[in-house]
């Protein structure tokens, strides 16, 4: 019966799992800390050490005494006629900033520390030294030098950055939602059924295998199980992005963490803690987080170019006006402070990481795992797809599709009536869809299986055996009815129904392709990308798939070690190619491919060799991996243009290009552009959504 049927099953691997030590709900919290506090300086590693409410705290009591500052300014008086002035004032001036420069200050100084001992610096640089100059200065005018001093253009741009700082993390730790989300999903407790069906409250993390938990109407699974007793429908939206509730009875498996509708049901406990697939799906999207983009080294460069040439251009800009007699020391200072805010990377530096971690997030709560991220970004220029059949394309479920009877004695109805009887003792996909076809049984004795052939039996006085195409040529019969050839042509698979050693008839079926295959295949083609498939099933049913979802070209009879060469032949013509399976046997195609996305991987959702694992077995979900690829780093390339872009308009106007025109920038106010461009890349990188 299994002569055309390739069969596969799915094989899950803990991978990742040095990142993820949690066993109980507590530390799934503690595993979200501590991923945050990681994240925050993989993503943008100034911030390292710093904390959002650190910033907050810094930011407003600067910005508190920053408005005493401009009321003791000279400068300020002298624009607005309005100001504090009496002896010995530019004392409690000097005072109030210098709190601000150390208070305020000292993440800038941190950071340049930081970046200055790794030989790489950056935009914390650039503040710590522009920060740095003007209050040096500004204390020697207070000491007796001879200018202005630049307390209030210190205290603002101090001010400002602080702002930014703060508002930047608080996105970045937005886009990190998805695995607080998910932390929140577990309840504390579950209902714990022991000896005589009481039940006990017990914490989650003594849940151990084999505990039976017993889950009313509205409550969170507690943990991953197979339901033994009861009715419902699951919510399992926030796992797969399933967005439909999922019917469970006996035998259905259960995902912690899925909200429970409107029936009781008794699960007994498969997986907890570390081992359970929310376990597994926050430590993919954590370690996705964390990988850097190949994107990044882009950043890097730029962000350190960047920074040199606004070292330069102030030094430059310092010198040229120092030469211009008409103005001050403080007038030049300014203008290379200005210079250097204006062209801090502060952006740059949040372009790459910020739409990494949105993607990663994203993808994670629409069943979209990321686990090699170079491997993602390589999908948007993926030309040709192969798809496995059996479980990707179809559903590996069969269906009956049509009866005949080669005897008067028996009717087609009959027929199917004698092998679902028997086929109800077979576990094999083939022999379900058999028994699937009627909801009528007869008793069935001496029932057994014959080896790689069938199954057999007595019903009713009578031998009754259903067996594939390779018993009748085994044992030399033949069926001469021109019928079957029709049949075959189909690619339909066809088991003989035979009484006491008669082919008495045959039954046809095939495997249900999935509704979504033929939509997804021609989005994908639609995107201008090859669709193929490969399959170990004979020519007529390969061919019969590949003219139903319309696929370009594929390929039949092909044993699993061989899928991997299959693989190698297509990238030989020149196309980057991803490979899509579900089961053990694609686990070297999927390694070999440029992509692998392991589809439908369910419950088990650490596949060891693909690149991408897709929860849900719905193609649409590759489209949607492929979408996102693109959508991704279409967004890294934007944000990169306009945090380098913007320079080439600022950095002149900081520098004073424009000075004879009127138009002059003040640190402050280079503060704000700088600040401005930082909003920009971060709101970009949050407009990314996923399609379907």
């Amino acid at each position: 019966m299994n002569d055309h049927h390739d069969q596969h099953s799915h094989h899950g691997h803990s991978q990742h799992n040095d990142h993820f030590e949690h066993s109980n709900h507590p530390s799934l919290n503690q595993h979200q800390s501590q991923h945050s506090k990681i994240h925050d300086e993989k993503a943008h590693n100034p911030h390292a050490g710093h904390t959002i409410d650190g910033f907050n705290q810094r930011f407003w009591l600067s910005l508190a005494l920053t408005i005493p500052i401009l009321l003791l300014s000279p400068m300020i008086h002298h624009w607005t006629g309005f100001g504090l002035s009496f002896a010995g004032y530019q004392y409690l001036l000097w005072l109030l900033s210098s709190i601000v420069f150390f208070y305020g200050g000292f993440p800038f100084f941190a950071g340049m520390k930081s970046e200055v001992v790794r030989r790489k610096p950056g935009m914390m640089t650039l503040i710590a030294v522009a920060i740095i100059t003007a209050y040096l200065y500004s204390s020697l005018v207070v000491l007796g030098l001879s200018g202005m001093d630049m307390f209030w253009e210190l205290a603002t741009l101090i001010d400002i950055m602080l702002l930014g700082h703060w508002l930047e993390m608080k996105s970045i730790m937005g886009a990190s939602r998805a695995l607080e989300a998910l932390a929140r999903l577990m309840p504390s407790e579950a209902h714990k059924v022991v000896a005589d069906n009481a039940v006990v409250e017990t914490p989650i993390h003594m849940l151990v295998p084999g505990d039976k938990v017993l889950v009313k109407p509205g409550e969170k699974i507690p943990a991953d199980g197979i339901v033994i007793d009861g009715v419902s429908s699951v919510n399992e939206a926030m796992l797969t992005g399933e967005s439909q509730p999922v019917s469970k009875q006996a035998s259905a498996a259960v995902i912690g963490g899925s909200i429970n509708g409107e029936g009781s049901l008794i699960v007994a406990v498969q997986k907890a803690g570390r081992e359970s697939f929310l376990a597994q799906v926050m430590s993919l999207v954590q370690a996705a987080q964390q990988s850097k983009s190949a994107t990044q080294n882009l950043a890097d460069r730029a962000a350190f170019w960047l920074t040199v040439i606004a070292l330069v251009s102030g030094g430059i800009t310092l010198v040229t006006w120092l030469s211009i007699k008409e103005q001050s020391i403080a007038f030049a200072l300014e203008r290379a402070v200005t210079v250097m805010v204006t062209a801090c990377p502060h952006a740059l530096g949040l372009a790459i990481p910020l739409v990494v971690s949105v993607s990663t997030s994203l993808a994670a709560q629409s069943g979209l795992l990321i686990k090699n991220r170079t491997a993602f970004e390589n999908a948007r220029k993926v030309q040709a797809v192969v798809f496995d059949k059996t479980g990707t394309l179809t559903l590996g479920k069969f269906g009956v599709t049509n009866v005949l009877s080669f005897t008067s004695e028996l009717t087609e109805k009959e027929i199917v009536l004698l092998a679902a009887s028997l086929e109800a003792q077979s576990e094999h996909p083939i022999a379900k869809g058999i028994a699937a076809a009627t909801n009528e049984r007869l008793p069935v004795d001496q029932f057994h299986s014959i080896t790689g052939k069938g199954v057999e039996g007595m019903i009713g006085g009578k031998r009754v055996k259903v067996v594939s195409p390779g018993y009748l040529r085994e044992n030399q019969m033949d069926v001469t009815d021109g019928r079957m050839n029709e049949l075959l042509n189909k690619g339909q698979t066809v088991v003989y129904v035979l009484v006491n050693d008669r082919v008495a008839g045959a039954i046809a079926v095939e495997d249900i392709v999935r509704p979504e295959a033929k939509t997804a295949v021609a989005a994908l083609k639609a995107m201008g990308i090859q669709c193929m498939m490969l399959t170990g099933d004979n020519r007529h049913v390969a061919a019969r798939v590949a003219a139903e979802v319309g696929l370009d070209e594929y390929f039949a009879e092909v044993l699993p070690d061989e899928k991997a060469e299959k693989i190698v032949q297509i990238q030989s013509r020149g196309y980057i190619v991803a490979m899509t399976g579900d089961g053990v046997n694609d686990a070297p195609a999927l390694a070999r491919a440029d992509v692998g996305i392991a589809i439908g991987a369910g419950a088990d959702v650490a596949v060891e060799t693909a690149d991408i694992v897709l929860i849900r077995s719905n193609p649409l979900d590759i489209v949607a991996t492929i979408s996102l690829a693109r959508d991704t780093y279409r967004k890294m390339i934007q944000n990169l243009v306009w945090a380098t872009g913007y320079n080439i308009v600022a950095i002149p106007l900081a520098a004073g290009v424009l000075y004879q025109s009127g138009i002059v920038l003040s640190p402050a106010v280079g503060a704000i552009l700088m600040s401005v461009s930082t909003v920009i890349v971060a709101v970009n990188a949050k407009l990314l959504t996923i399609s379907r």
